[in-house]
């Protein structure tokens, strides 16, 4: 069957920037490239346990059989959203299939048309296409840079003020407690103040910060206080939980319409009760396992401390969560040397443009509670014989 020449063009053009996307098999390579930072993806303790529930609950069942607003829904989702809203301080919880489908639902359905949502330019691909699948008018600020983020509410407000409006405009501020690709995180303090100060309804994506920050891995918005004065987190569970789906935490009123309006919840086959079941018992692991966070963040730390005595330091983005990028322009180069970390046994993997901008190529290093201190002092000594 013939393919259209304007897709093999786009393909053939990948292939020569050197950026052709691949699928690859699980490797027995030590592990500095999953989202898996606590372990809990193959916690044999959680695997049984899950097991076991589901026996003890008579739920011998191996899919959700529709959505959840048909035939989908179980009690094991009403026993997880009521641990998981508790755990984050929440009022609400409504878990969706993933963080990708959380996101896609969010945006597209709260903000209004007429509506204004401001988000850090560096934001994930499940926000952005959320975003453009709204009615609202929608502007990127410079990342973590809250002046200009101010300088846009002002903007925004001035000419709001020029026109005449049949109602209230509601204004969205989005950004993420910690980025996947730079591993940094945004002074979420100010971020509140300015909020609070403009009236304005934040949003923070929690997914790389769930198991990684506050002292039984809730993330930094607990961990700073703040969760009283977000409007919604996204809590996505296929990184520290271990697991798949998220879950988006709210008011009740917010859990109310999202189940009326977010296509992506409305329209889609309910996960499976063992999939939600796995969600529940990793939460309540979360709860109780502070050994093996605490292990995580003096991982993070040694690798800071080995980065600064090779004088590695200036080539990685600043940050303290279990992401550390090392930017090395140009794709050829970062995948050359990724290769040569695979060779000697690190999984570590390059980052190439377009998934981050020309010139920002990047080795992207995921620390583990797992990984042991000479791995990680191993692993950036051959980093430095690869670079220098």
């Amino acid at each position: 069957m013939k393919f259209p020449q304007s897709l093999a063009a786009k393909l053939e053009t990948r292939k020569q920037n050197n950026a052709l996307r691949k699928l690859s098999l699980p490797n027995n390579l030590i592990d500095f490239a999953s989202n898996d930072y606590i372990g809990f993806s193959k916690n044999k303790t959680i695997f049984e346990e899950t097991h076991q529930y589901l026996i003890e609950n008579d739920c011998i069942q191996n899919g959700a059989t529709g959505s959840r607003l048909l035939s989908g829904n179980h009690k094991g989702y009403q026993e997880a959203e009521d641990f998981i809203a508790k755990f984050h301080q929440s009022e609400s919880a409504l878990i969706f299939n993933s963080g990708y489908d959380a996101n896609l639902g969010f945006f597209s359905s709260v903000p209004q048309k007429g509506d204004l949502i401001l988000y850090d330019e560096l934001s994930h691909a499940s926000i952005r296409d959320g975003i453009q699948l709204s009615n609202a008018k929608a502007f990127k600020f410079k990342h973590n840079d809250f002046e200009d983020l101010e300088r846009l509410i002002q903007r925004c407000q001035t000419e709001q003020d020029s026109t005449e409006r049949s109602r209230s405009v509601e204004v969205y501020i989005v950004t993420e407690s910690v980025f996947s690709m730079d591993g940094d995180t945004p002074y979420l303090e100010e971020l509140v103040q300015l909020s609070q100060k403009y009236e304005c309804h934040l949003v923070i994506d929690e997914a790389h910060s769930l198991g990684v920050f506050g002292e039984n891995g809730q993330g930094l918005v607990q961990m700073l206080g703040l969760q009283e004065k977000v409007f919604a987190r996204i809590m996505t569970f296929g990184k520290g939980l271990g697991c798949h789906g998220a879950a988006i935490l709210g008011s009740q009123k917010l859990k109310e319409y999202l189940l009326n309006f977010a296509r992506s919840f409305i329209y889609t086959t309910g996960l499976s009760p063992h999939s939600v079941t796995t969600i529940l018992v990793a939460y309540q692991h979360l709860e109780t396992d502070k050994t093996t966070i605490n292990k995580l963040r003096e991982n993070v730390i040694h690798f800071s401390q080995v980065q600064h005595i090779l004088g590695l330091k200036p080539m990685f983005v600043k940050g303290k969560s279990a992401i550390q990028s090392a930017i090395i322009p140009g794709n050829e180069k970062v995948k050359s040397i990724a290769k040569q970390l695979q060779d000697k046994g690190f999984d570590v993997k390059a980052i190439l443009s377009p998934t981050v901008s020309k010139g920002q190529e990047r080795l992207r290093f995921c620390i583990h509670s797992f990984n042991t201190k000479e791995e990680i002092s191993e692993v950036l000594r051959l980093l430095s014989t690869f670079v220098f």
